[in-house]
């Protein structure tokens, strides 16, 4: 080797060829291949050829060398690239990749450990003639489509045209000006920027915005300045007609017209320029839905191939539009569901002839925006959930009794399935039968502000939901009145917006209430969910933002709304923690700091807290109702085991509260009185050992006793909980009914005050 200089480019080289020739391969493996699907293949692999001998990579060069021959060879007649052999080519890949990935000083040591593997693998696809034509025992055909995605260039394969997923995945291609044409003869017309970079881009853009629409303030002051000197000219007229001053300030005022105007041009000139450059720079974090799907087809295909199973593979909506770091972080969860589909879900060829369905099952993974949000779903047609054996699996697990488990509706039941640990098969294999994958699904949803849903009928397959925000970067929000300063609800979550006369509102056990569409809708006041003063007096009209979310509906009364706005987001800084009840803070266009509601804080905490009997809701001069019995507070983010664990104290006399996550756990404490905490460790948000230490560190609570119950029943686990702050660590896996009441009582005592 002797220029390590051009190191950089060569891994560009591999990024982009790579993933052509990995998408091409897929593709033709399917069926006959012509000369249109070959050539762009052909090309990929010369191009890596020569990258490699600019470097002095002799392997390289040596292996992509045999693929174009191996390539050539397809083209003219002479080779039928069957599973075997394109398995063989993409081994060459899979060699060139890993070498790129290799860190510059490592990378001499890296080539003599791996020149035997060089070798062997050259002569292997040198001889792909002599690889078996017939597919290998235990193998079978994966066809890969994808719809909607723009096609590379120069092919005309209806297959996989997906590239490979890119190495610098914090970087963004912006067009760069005088470019030069790149070797494939389509213009290569793009730069690297940063994502701190590009973010930076987006706050000055913004602060440019404002400052833009500020003008019309000034423009505004100068216009009322023209009025009165108007009025002064009129005085002055009665005083002195045909004076001097009189002519002098009809100068003045004509002058400062003429400014006017021109300033207002400039104004909205500079309104339009701001505008337009914000809009350009957040578009630029947004990515294509098909950028963070380059490896699947690959994935699908080599799983499919090592189970014994045929599937067609398809991915729609590749041009939907993400947000970048949403993006980034969507590839881990969408690979345990498609895993998860072959393994699990879709049948052998055999099984499936016997059931009356194509040996070829079907797999899809699509993307859309819906409702102001991002939907993905991971579909399949193959056996369905076996809600029997899951049912038998949770109670073998002691996570719920036989009797709760037939009463529990599909979306109950499915709930299981993200349970880390928990799996329904009977053997464990290298793909599955662990019980991992699909708890980091959720726990990454959650993570963005999302939700995950399971839908399954009985051999006919399942479906699985991702609603995730479109873009963290930029939201469309109603602005509200509160104390004066103004919030932001997303435009996203709402319903619709109601002006209440007073005599609408009705009480029921101190809550407040109105009649909407036949139906009672809770209200609720977001000055007391946000720990503000309540107003001595009632306003004239009521003014409430209704939120639904999944047939749920709950309405926040607010003092005014101010209209819609487009807000770029910005993170809270980290030091002040997560503050209850709000995700995320903007400025307004007149320069306000506004802080960005979190929409799914409030409505879980609102439901907990009325369903639980919390002073929430209750308009001034409302007498709560007097605690007779000790009060605890449930935290897991599964619906069963909470409602299981709410349902065994209720029959014991204590009154019970739920949360979802710590999160929520954490607001809840805030807004009521509790005797005990009984939470579960693994949560999305805030998990329950940074619960623990949250309510250690608060004077208000640090004799509050919390006990854990936790799936983890290893020493170090209960350890870490005890060590927290946690006054006792109960294990789910050995859950009892009286084993959790005895722990309950020993804490607190009897329910009874």
């Amino acid at each position: 080797m002797s220029d390590f200089a051009l190191l950089d480019l060569f891994r560009e080289e591999v990024d982009t060829h790579a993933g052509v020739l990995t998408a091409g391969l897929i593709a033709l493996e399917a069926g006959p291949a012509g000369t249109g699907e070959i050539e762009p293949l052909m090309r990929a692999a010369h191009s890596l050829k020569g990258a490699a001998r600019v470097l002095g990579l002799d392997a390289a060069v040596g292996i992509a060398h045999a693929m174009e021959d191996g390539l050539l060879a397809a083209k003219e007649g002479r080779l039928a690239l069957t599973p075997a052999r394109v398995d063989v080519l993409l081994e060459g890949v899979d060699w060139i990749v890993a070498l790129a990935q290799v860190d510059e000083p490592d990378l001499p040591a890296w080539l003599v450990a791996q020149a035997d593997s060089a070798d062997d693998l050259e002569r292997r696809l040198r001889h792909l003639d002599q690889v078996p034509a017939a597919m290998a025992a235990g193998t079978s055909r994966v066809e890969a489509a994808a719809s909607d995605l723009e096609p590379m260039a120069d092919s005309k394969s209806s297959g996989a045209e997906i590239a490979a997923p890119s190495a610098e995945t914090e970087a963004l291609a912006v067009p760069a000006p005088g470019a030069e044409p790149s070797a494939a003869g389509t213009p290569d017309r793009s730069i690297k920027i940063s994502a701190e970079v590009l973010n930076r881009l987006i706050s000055l853009a913004s602060e440019s915005l404002v400052e833009a629409h500020r003008m019309e303030d000034t423009l505004a002051g100068l216009e009322t300045t023209r009025h009165g000197l108007g009025r002064l000219a009129a005085l002055l007229q009665k005083e002195d007609p045909g004076g001097n001053a009189l002519r002098l300030l009809d100068e003045v005022c004509a002058g400062l017209g003429r400014t006017l105007e021109a300033l207002d041009a400039h104004a909205r000139r500079a309104a339009s320029a701001a505008e337009s450059q914000f809009r350009e720079l957040v578009a630029g974090r947004m990515r294509p839905f098909e950028e963070g799907t380059r490896s699947f087809p690959r994935l699908v295909r080599d799983l499919a191939r090592e189970l014994g199973k045929q599937v067609h593979f398809e991915i729609r909506g590749g041009t939907t539009r993400v947000d970048r770091d949403i993006l980034a972080k969507l590839e881990a969860p969408l690979g345990h569901l498609l895993r998860n589909a072959l393994d699990h879900g879709l049948e052998p060829p055999e099984e499936r002839r016997a059931g009356g369905k194509p040996a070829a099952g079907n797999l899809r993974l699509e993307a859309r925006h819906h409702a102001g949000l991002l939907l993905i779903t991971v579909s399949d047609d193959g056996r369905g959930v076996d809600r029997e054996r899951l049912r038998r699996k949770i109670v073998e697990r002691n996570l719920t009794t036989a009797a709760l488990a037939i009463q529990m509706t599909d979306a109950e039941l499915f709930d299981f399935l993200f349970l880390p640990g928990l799996s329904t098969r009977d053997m464990t294999s290298r793909v599955s039968g662990r019980g991992v994958g699909l708890d980091v699904v959720q726990s990454m949803v959650h993570a963005e502000g999302g939700s995950v849903s399971v839908e399954s009928e009985a051999g006919r397959g399942t479906v699985f939901r991702l609603q995730l925000p479109v873009t963290r970067s930029v939201l469309r929000a109603l602005l509200v009145r509160l104390g004066g300063e103004p919030y932001a609800f997303p435009l996203a979550r709402i319903g619709y917006l109601a002006a209440l006369e007073p005599a609408e509102l009705k009480t029921i056990e101190g809550r407040s209430y109105f009649v909407a569409n036949g139906a009672n809708l809770a209200l609720v006041a977001a000055r007391e969910l946000l720990g503000m003063a309540i107003p001595d007096t009632t306003a004239d009209r009521i003014h409430a933002v209704v939120l639904m979310d999944q047939g749920e509906s709950y309405a926040i009364e607010v003092d005014g709304f101010l209209g819609e706005s487009e807000l770029v987001v910005r993170p809270l800084d980290t030091r002040f923690g997560k503050i209850p009840h709000v995700s995320a803070v903007a400025v307004a266009e007149d320069g306000m700091p506004v802080l960005i509601l979190d929409v799914d804080d409030l409505f879980r905490s609102i439901a907990s807290m009325l369903s639980g009997g919390l002073a929430v809701g209750r308009r001034k001069g409302a007498v709560p109702e007097r605690q007779r019995v000790r009060r605890i507070l449930v935290v897991d983010d599964s619906i069963t085991v909470r409602e299981l664990e709410r349902r065994l104290l209720e029959n014991q006399g204590y009154e019970v509260d739920v949360a979802v996550d710590g999160m929520e756990g954490w607001n809840a404490l805030g807004l009521g009185r509790y005797d005990l905490i009984v939470s579960d460790i693994d949560m999305p948000r805030m998990n329950g050992i940074e619960l623990v230490r949250r309510i250690r560190s608060d004077a208000r609570f640090e004799r509050l006793p919390v006990m854990i119950v936790s799936y983890k029943d290893r020493e170090e686990d209960r350890m870490a909980g005890l060590e927290a702050g946690a006054d006792y660590y109960l294990t789910k896996s050995g859950f009892r009914d009286d084993t959790l009441i005895r722990a309950v009582r020993e804490l607190i005592g009897e329910a009874v005050v």
